[in-house]
């Protein structure tokens, strides 16, 4: 008789075995599947006060999960519309802020629009064809030509950290011209453009301050005595 209510009581638990892939989604997966219980079965109550009343303690429940901001206005208001949610919307309750909708959650940002550009030349870069378009836009005179110059020089050093070699004049000429549309034409200009050698020991400098802003100072002298005298040794008389 013994055996047989063992096997009896035995085949019960197994058959009452939730297993997590039979149970329900959860909504909000950080509050634990207990309190998505108690708000199902909140959901469930005919009678509003009862209703009510069981809404308000479930928020006392999620509050003390994070104590220090359970009296929080923003809190407040951020716990009820969760438990709105949690809900799937269908708890009827009265809560002391706006009910959210299924609609205003569902709803999608705008997308950003990001600038969406694919140069010909990447080593240039977008603000290179920015400052070209800028350059288009002035009036003729020194200030134009000055810009021009500084955006070519600009563009040689910008090449030559992509290629380490050299370029001429007349490539980044040529790239200039294609980039602004035919509008800046220095292809037959008696102006150079700075030397290769200048540019690249400015690439190296620049390369090298950013490389000791990283690394920690060291420090020549390791005795930090003024004067550069050193601490002598003091025997203790204590000692024999």
């Amino acid at each position: 008789m013994i055996e047989k209510y063992k096997r009896e009581a035995a085949s019960d638990v197994v058959f009452n075995l939730e297993y997590n892939s039979e149970r329900q989604r959860l909504i909000i997966p950080e509050y634990g599947r207990h309190l998505q219980k108690l708000i199902d079965q909140a959901t469930a109550i005919e009678d509003d006060e009862t209703r009510n009343k069981a809404a308000k303690y479930i928020i006392q429940v999620m509050g003390s999960l994070n104590p220090h901001l359970r009296d929080v206005p923003d809190f407040q208001h951020k716990l009820w519309d969760q438990l709105f949610i949690m809900s799937d919307f269908k708890l009827n309750v009265e809560s002391p802020y706006p009910i959210p909708s299924r609609e205003v959650l569902e709803l999608k940002p705008d997308a950003l629009q990001y600038p969406q550009n694919f140069p010909k030349y990447r080593f240039y870069g977008n603000n290179i064809k920015y400052m070209i378009d800028v350059a288009n836009k002035w009036e003729e005179g020194e200030m134009k030509n000055a810009l021009i110059m500084v955006i070519a020089n600009h563009m040689k050093k910008s090449f030559l950290s992509w290629n380490k070699d050299t370029v001429k004049d007349d490539v980044i000429f040529e790239h200039l011209y294609e980039l602004s549309g035919g509008k800046i034409n220095l292809l037959h200009s008696t102006e150079e453009l700075l030397n290769t050698t200048d540019l690249m020991r400015t690439n190296k400098r620049m390369s090298n301050k950013t490389a000791s802003g990283i690394q920690p100072k060291t420090q020549n002298n390791k005795n930090n005595n003024k004067g550069g005298q050193k601490k002598t040794f003091q025997k203790n008389n204590n000692q024999k």
